[in-house]
């Protein structure tokens, strides 16, 4: 059974695309054993505790300084000891430590195809509003392993969705969840808890 922790910054619609895929059988062999969020207001804590999903707050207003919130984030990690953290929205740099702590054992979701609009300043609605302001035609999602560097970490999926001459930030941004994250991020914990994917010298492979 893997175990995973979600951390998430908003909304958790990738979250609810998680525990969907649970109930509905497309992601198997996994439990939710927490969600974590650096935003007080996040929704995504209301879909935990509806599941009676242990849920927990953990921002960087309530520290000092930003090494002591890396240092408390990575401590509550740690103590749940999980299989796999899996970002799903989460607007929160990850600490090097808890990097180094789960090698290969992170993943994250971002709404473009990596490597475009990714990096430093490329996050939630951000992206969408810099694809339409550089006009490509095709956009979409990636999963990826986390590493040190931003959106730089093995990819282990991709899905691209097409880009309408109407389309404003916020309508792209829904047409990218329905169509690539919420479709990408279930599979991949899928194919992590079935052992379909693996990390080998440092790339990711897809085992028969």
């Amino acid at each position: 059974m893997l175990r995973i922790v979600v951390c998430v910054s908003g909304g958790g619609t990738n979250l609810q695309a998680i525990l969907d895929g649970l109930d509905q059988g497309s992601i198997t062999n996994t439990q939710v054993i927490a969600v974590i969020s650096n935003n007080t207001g996040a929704r995504a804590l209301e879909r935990a505790g509806k599941r009676g999903i242990p849920a927990f707050c953990i921002s960087p207003g309530q520290y000092a300084d930003r090494e002591t919130f890396n240092q408390a984030f990575t401590d509550r990690i740690c103590s749940l000891d999980p299989d796999l953290v899996v970002l799903a929205g989460f607007l929160v740099r990850i600490p090097p430590a808890m990097v180094e702590r789960f090698p290969e054992r992170i993943v994250n979701i971002h709404p473009s195809l990596i490597p475009s609009f990714c990096g430093v300043g490329y996050y939630g609605l951000k992206v969408h509003e810099k694809v339409l302001e550089r006009g490509v035609k095709v956009t979409g999602a990636t999963v990826h392993f986390v590493n040190e560097g931003m959106d730089e970490g093995p990819i282990i999926a991709q899905k691209a969705v097409s880009v309408e001459d109407e389309d404003t930030p916020e309508v792209l941004q829904r047409r990218v969840m329905e169509q690539a994250e919420w479709i990408l991020l279930p599979q991949a914990i899928d194919d992590i808890a079935n052992g379909r994917i693996q990390m080998v010298d440092g790339k990711v492979r897809r085992m028969r």
